[in-house]
């Protein structure tokens, strides 16, 4: 009894050893040995930032430079939510096991080139079990991690909040003129200067036109559009002016967010002027995707016949058939674009100071040097 008493006092002492060495360990760990969490994304000390979230949810929004390594595919993020709401063990269960190697296998793939002074920013929906399993791992590795608190959820909350206050705090400048007359040129040779320029349409993968769609491209979502135009707007300072394009509110499938629009319609303009005929060259120049593709712009131009009726819309068809494309362009300009943009600027410009105007004879390069050497005087 005895011998029994004193082996059970020898267990509970090793024990007790254990377990303040185990503590101490704990308390002493390094700071990379777990993940820290940041508040925002926007912090120097990052230099990476990773979604985990699916491939769809990526897809819809995320926050602007993220790359998307998923811990779950959008199958199996489906499938473990089925079970949740059948066993929430169950699916924590199948969840972790899905994780784990879907974590591994971005290790062997991705993260093995990475050097000790990688410190990647890591989230999820809202900042849980999917971001922090790879910071953790990540951090265990010997990496230095970080999660972002409640994770996209949070990110999205922000961007709503930013737009109330965020487009106030700059000056803008707004290029005016109907189709065709290079305002978008303008806006490049502003910028190949050292202008602040926003370029919306670039963000929108859009023209603002019936036949604007980006050529071999697909519009972002509403959320991730809201995404590129605030981060776009954080990387201005408030020193100069930002030069953007006249806009209606929507662009394509986009509406640009109604507070900074506000902004736009009363902001100063510069307002374009172009003889028509190198409007018309612009143009061919600008669309040549759609001359390649006679079919598909037919389908889109006879859409327009609620609007211009079926007589006018099949002289276009005409002209497209024959390839005659300067008249089709000169007519598209006259009957449908140059009313459609009077219509839209006695909506939208609201400014209370008067318009300056830019004369140019063509586009060439030298001419825009040249206009943007001396725009702020005019």
């Amino acid at each position: 009894m005895i011998m029994t008493l004193k082996i059970l006092q020898q267990h509970r002492r090793f024990l007790h050893l254990l377990l303040q060495r185990y503590f101490t360990a704990v308390a002493n760990a390094s700071k990379s040995s777990v993940p820290k969490v940041l508040t925002c994304h926007r912090d120097d000390c990052v230099s990476e930032i990773i979604d985990v979230r699916t491939p769809a949810e990526y897809e819809e929004d995320h926050i602007p430079g993220a790359i998307n390594l998923p811990v779950l595919s959008n199958d199996e993020r489906i499938t473990i939510g089925t079970m949740y709401s059948h066993s929430k063990f169950e699916a924590r269960k199948a969840g972790a096991a899905l994780i784990s190697r879907n974590i591994a296998n971005h290790i062997e793939v991705y993260f093995q080139s990475k050097g000790t002074d990688y410190s990647p920013l890591i989230y999820c929906w809202r900042g849980g079990q999917r971001s922090y399993s790879m910071a953790l791992i990540l951090a265990q590795i010997g990496f230095e991690s970080f999660v972002l608190e409640k994770g996209y959820k949070q990110y999205r909350a922000g961007i709503r909040r930013e737009f109330e206050t965020l487009p106030q705090m700059f000056q803008y400048r707004v290029i005016s003129g109907p189709t065709g007359s290079g305002k978008t040129r303008i806006l490049q040779a502003l910028s190949a200067q050292g202008h602040q320029v926003l370029d919306l349409e670039g963000l929108a993968k859009h023209k603002g036109s019936v036949l604007g769609l980006w050529h071999g491209e697909t519009q972002p979502s509403q959320k991730y559009f809201d995404s590129l135009l605030c981060d776009k707007l954080h990387s201005f300072t408030t020193s100069k002016p930002v030069w953007l394009e006249s806009e209606s509110v929507r662009i394509g499938s986009i509406c640009i967010h109604q507070k900074f629009f506000q902004h736009l319609k009363t902001a100063p303009r510069f307002h374009v002027h172009l003889p028509l005929e190198e409007r018309v060259k612009h143009i061919i120049r600008d669309y040549p995707n759609w001359i390649e593709n006679k079919e598909e712009l037919k389908t889109i131009i006879l859409k327009l016949v609620n609007t211009a009726g079926h007589e006018r819309v099949n002289e276009w068809l005409t002209l497209i058939n024959q390839g005659d494309w300067e008249a089709f362009v000169r007519r598209m300009l006259l009957e449908h674009y140059d009313p459609c943009y009077m219509l839209s600027q006695k909506k939208n410009d609201l400014s209370i100071v008067e318009s300056k105007h830019l004369h140019l004879d063509n586009l060439d390069n030298d001419t825009l040097t040249n206009l943007v050497n001396k725009i702020e005087s005019i």
